[in-house]
């Protein structure tokens, strides 16, 4: 699933670190959700989206449209 993770984070100078703690996750998982190799849990999603003030299609493309 493509998104938009790194650009959102990098917009804020957030580095991977600092946006794991803010959700509560690895910083291995940021990276892993950023790179395409894990999707978020729904309810990741919607703590990232949160975060952002952002839906989770504006976040997040299954390439479906």
């Amino acid at each position: 699933m493509n998104n938009r993770l790194k650009v959102l984070r990098a917009e804020r100078n957030w580095s991977q670190a600092e946006l794991a703690e803010r959700l509560d996750v690895s910083r291995q998982a940021v990276n892993a959700i950023e790179t395409g190799k894990h999707d978020p849990s729904l309810p990741l999603a919607f703590r990232l989206a949160r975060l952002f003030n952002l839906s989770i299609e504006e976040i997040f493309d299954d390439g479906h449209r």
